[in-house]
């Protein structure tokens, strides 16, 4: 599917912005072959639209990220940041005529001050690096999005991504001290602190978490750090039905606990993800409840019977602390599996709505009726105890209506959620495949502000268009 946009280029124009871009790059980090391309010219959004671009380039520092936006500034060349490619709204998608600035080259972890508790590094580090070094001082980066071992965190940054620990520790924003930025205007500047605490000024740092490469091209981030934390405790609840699981997740939260993660997935993403991998996960119930909690000793041990007894009362089949720690590992590990598990059946277009805790029963019960409605098959999953629900409506390869029955019930899901006070995107981010919802949670006077402030710092409309807002 392609985007629809102006006319190519000339030859003569593209053959000028490859020189340009060419000169001011190091020897390999131009690239304009079809086939290479075609690799970057998209993320992980099913049927989310995107064209060729005009070339890819893969800087190694900031300056040449500069160099790239101002070659694009003189030649009027849209410029589309990419990390991973990971992304699951079509926010990294090229524009013909544009140029995609892959920063994966940009992989270092400059400093880390274990004094300070926090980390320097480029953009283009892998989420699950970063933890480990991390983890190397005696420290943590909380952040886990289910893509952690391929996204990276310019990616997260990009997004303000959560995971499984956000709904005890938060999302990426909670954790972004300062970034290193290339502006609209190809200026590089830099925004946000290292101190424990400063007011100086506007809070421009967290303006430009979530931006999605719209207001900026982020090319170093410092990231707060954490202690290690104790060693996590983990229950799990099976469940008849997704209402009686988001039962279980209300009755968790009415308790006082705050679990370090809070996770639902239904008996589909389960059954793929054992057929993929034969981590013999197979079970009879139709939903699982995962949860961990991080206190340490007798501390631990309440928390943990409070979260089984929540998850019986709430009609649980079964609930127990696991006291096998394999078990419960392979179980977090088809969490995180299940996306690409269900890929293998067909394609999936994935949800990211957002509700209230006390909504979420009764969002799972319109995920369920929309299913049966428009006949589309649907894996759940859930970090439930945050509320952000991922139903995955996964559809047979090369079915055209299954598809246009898909996107509606795609939409229907949407109106859902913010019928319930909630909201379209809770980590994936807007993108192109919710740009309708966005406008429909937003009043328009606050629409008018995004683009108010996008045509402040990007005033020649170069950086990301089309995503976001328009």
């Amino acid at each position: 599917m392609t985007l629809t946009s102006s006319p190519p280029a000339a030859a003569n124009h593209t053959d000028r912005v490859h020189r340009a871009l060419d000169a001011a790059l190091p020897t390999g980090a131009l690239v304009t072959g079809a086939a290479s391309v075609e690799r970057y010219s998209h993320d992980e959004a099913e049927w989310a639209p995107y064209a060729l671009p005009l070339a890819v380039v893969r800087p190694q520092t900031a300056e040449q990220v500069q160099a790239v936006v101002r070659v694009c500034l003189e030649h009027g060349v849209p410029v589309v940041p990419r990390g991973a490619g990971t992304g699951l709204s079509g926010g990294a998608n090229a524009l013909a005529g544009s140029v995609v600035v892959s920063l994966e080259a940009m992989d270092a972890v400059l400093e880390i001050y274990p004094l300070e508790r926090y980390a320097v590094v480029q953009p283009g580090v892998v989420n699950a690096h970063l933890r480990a070094v991390a983890a190397e001082q005696g420290l943590w980066y909380p952040p886990d999005p289910a893509s952690a071992p391929w996204s990276t965190i310019g990616g997260n940054v990009a997004t303000n991504a959560g995971g499984v620990c956000c709904v005890k520790y938060g999302v990426t924003g909670d954790y972004v001290l300062g970034l290193q930025v290339v502006t609209g205007t190809g200026e590089l500047v830099r925004v946000g602190r290292r101190t424990a605490k400063g007011v100086t000024g506007y809070d421009l740092t967290a303006l430009l978490v979530g931006s999605e490469g719209t207001l900026g091209v982020v090319t170093e981030v410092t990231v707060r750090l954490r202690p290690a934390r104790p060693a996590e405790q983990t229950v799990v609840g099976y469940f008849d039905s997704l209402v009686a699981a988001g039962e279980a997740v209300a009755a968790v939260t009415r308790s006082g606990v705050t679990p370090s993660a809070l996770e639902l997935l239904d008996q589909q993403c389960l059954r793929a993800v054992d057929d993929w991998k034969n981590l013999g996960l197979s079970t009879d119930a139709a939903v699982i409840l995962l949860a961990r909690v991080d206190a340490p000793g007798a501390a631990g041990d309440a928390e943990a019977e409070a979260v089984r007894a929540c998850f019986a009362a709430a009609g649980a089949t079964w609930a127990a602390r696991s006291e096998d720690e394999e078990e419960a590992e392979a179980l977090f590990s088809a969490r995180r599996l299940a996306y690409p598990a269900l890929e293998r059946l067909g394609p999936v277009l994935t949800e990211d709505v957002c509700v209230p805790l006390r909504a979420v029963p009764t969002m799972l019960a319109r995920v369920e009726e929309v299913a049966a409605r428009h006949d589309v098959r649907i894996a759940n999953l859930a970090h439930a105890g945050d509320g952000n629900l991922h139903p995955l409506l996964v559809t047979p390869p090369g079915d055209e209506a299954a598809r246009l029955r898909a996107q509606a019930a795609f939409e229907e899901i949407h109106a859902a959620a913010i019928a319930l006070g909630g909201t379209v995107t809770g980590e994936h981010g807007v993108g192109l495949l919710k740009r309708g919802g966005l406008e429909a949670e937003t009043e328009p006077a606050v629409v008018e502000m995004y683009r108010a402030v996008r045509r402040a710092l990007d005033p020649h409309g170069i950086l990301n268009p089309g995503k976001v807002v328009v």
